[in-house]
């Protein structure tokens, strides 16, 4: 069975003075909007989001999940588990595109070893879906805390 995961983007205007906004049919983004600015200006307090900000947070989730999946059948369980994934955009319009996703983890996870958490983490890393979708390299920085 497939399931279906849609999401939406509306733009209106030219790329540089338009401005558009993303929505999901679950209603977690609604009409959150996004622009030129938003995705290629890296200006702190710019409106709005951007695909790449969205797919970090999408391959964080995905990632945690999983990693939290091979702990339990090691039999451990995290208290915490906090992901960043920060996706690298190539601004340069000759190169222009999305090179890489670079994952820092940490975990609380009681009765686990700095190796055991490593190992996990990785893992996770190559079978996260979201990290199996993608056909940029994926880097990680696992830390038990």
């Amino acid at each position: 069975m497939i399931s279906k995961r849609p999401g939406t983007a509306v733009w209106n205007g030219g790329l540089t003075d338009g401005k558009g906004s993303l929505s999901t049919r679950s209603g977690a983004l609604n009409t959150l909007p996004y622009s030129f600015a938003s995705r290629f200006k890296n200006e702190e307090g710019t409106a709005g989001t951007n695909p790449e900000e969205l797919l970090g947070a999408a391959h964080a989730g995905c990632f945690t999940m999983a990693l939290s999946m091979i702990l339990g059948k090691e039999g451990l369980t995290a208290d915490e588990i906090k992901t960043t994934a920060t996706v690298l955009l190539e601004n340069d319009p000759e190169k222009m595109g999305i090179t890489g996703v670079e994952l820092s983890v940490e975990g609380k996870v009681p009765g686990a070893t700095e190796a055991q958490f490593r190992k996990a983490a990785e893992t996770a890393k190559e079978n996260c879906l979201v990290s199996k979708a993608l056909s940029v390299p994926v880097t990680l920085n696992a830390r038990l805390v």
